[in-house]
């Protein structure tokens, strides 16, 4: 049996290109026609990803080809954007993104919880068998090892607190501006903790769940507006964050250019965080607007690594480890030994996912 990963994420392919590639509705049908026994589909803002076992060779054209939103042919710009990595190397390299080392913002910890459901829906749908049970129990263990015997998850780390570093950069000081956070999200609530931390009192949260953008407003005592009304808030805030799920622009130069005759002349900042993005690229190009996505973050982060880089060292050493101990496993697999268990292997019962 080949396990195998193969996907693409922000360090090789842009924003345009990963918008495309978020999955198809039948992503799952279409690799077990390609010959896929086991299945996991791992989909964040910063990357699209295929954990798999199978008993033969994909062609990489096909795996691509089932991961577009429109099912269409990938051309070759495209195919040399993904990465495919097997066995023990598929294994390391699941093991570095749930540790956050892998991520845009070394360190964070959004994706753990993200790979931790993941596995959950693959579970649950019956695509994650024994090798794929073994790979993720292992991971979770190896974030877990890393987050406490390292410092590298501390301090900011996640994307809403980098899109607050960029808004901290551009206005210096954010107490008293306006902020409205469309999406009440893991990263929306990050983000909103991040401006109070810097001081911002007028927080707004709008999300197309009421109950959801009530009870984040609630917490961060701000205001929970109706999802159907977020627009007229671009009249008098300052700053607006995007991250949502919406499968389509929210925000075009259209909808935002009657908005923008009331500003008079206040800039709009907006920080779309979201992917595939909320906000149209061409909003950009309005007087007054200045739009920033998801991929205009990555310097801002790679100024943080710098201050987590020798704790990195430490973490792939931990991660190397487990590694060769994942090969054993693989190897036992092979050649039909029983392996020692440190996780089900089966896809009945119940199965523990949490660190502890």
């Amino acid at each position: 049996m080949n396990l195998f990963c193969f996907g693409l994420n922000h360090r090789t392919a842009p924003i345009e290109a990963r918008e495309r590639f978020v999955g198809h509705a039948q992503t799952q049908v279409l690799l077990r026609d390609l010959g896929c026994h086991e299945v996991l589909l791992l989909t964040t803002c910063n990357r699209v990803e295929i954990y798999a076992a199978a008993d033969r060779s994909i062609l990489s054209e096909h795996l691509a080809q089932s991961l577009r939103i429109d099912g269409g042919s990938s051309s070759k710009e495209d195919l040399d954007a993904f990465y495919r990595m097997e066995n023990a190397e598929c294994a390391r390299h699941l093991f570095r993104v749930a540790s956050g080392l892998d991520s845009m913002v070394v360190g964070e910890t959004e994706i753990l919880g993200q790979a931790k459901r993941a596995y959950e829906s693959a579970r649950a749908s019956g695509s994650a068998g024994p090798l794929l049970h073994r790979l993720c129990q292992r991971a979770f263990r190896v974030a877990k090892h890393v987050r406490s015997k390292t410092q590298v998850t501390r301090g900011p780390v996640s994307v809403g607190s980098v899109a607050v570093d960029l808004a901290g950069k551009i206005f210096g000081d954010l107490r008293g501006l306006k902020v409205l956070v469309l999406g009440a999200g893991e990263t929306s609530e990050k983000t909103l903790r991040a401006l109070a931390s810097r001081g911002v009192s007028d927080l707004r949260v709008s999300n197309r769940t009421p109950a959801r953008a009530e009870e984040l407003a609630n917490q961060m005592e701000g205001i929970a507006v109706p999802f159907a009304t977020w627009l007229e808030q671009c009249r008098e805030i300052d700053i607006l964050i995007s991250s949502t799920a919406a499968e389509a622009h929210l925000l075009t130069p259209p909808l935002l250019v009657p908005v923008l005759r009331d500003r008079a002349d206040r800039p709009l900042f907006i920080i779309d965080i979201a992917v595939p993005r909320d906000v149209a690229p061409e909003v950009n190009e309005l007087d007054g607007v200045y739009l920033y996505d998801i991929d205009s973050l990555q310097e801002i982060a790679s100024e943080s690594l710098e201050l987590r880089r020798q704790q990195l060292v430490a973490a792939e050493a931990i991660i190397d480890e487990h590694v060769v101990d994942f090969q054993k496993y693989l190897v036992r697999v092979d050649t039909g030994t029983r392996p020692t268990s440190d996780c089900p292997t089966g896809v009945s019962g119940t199965l523990r996912t949490s660190e502890s």
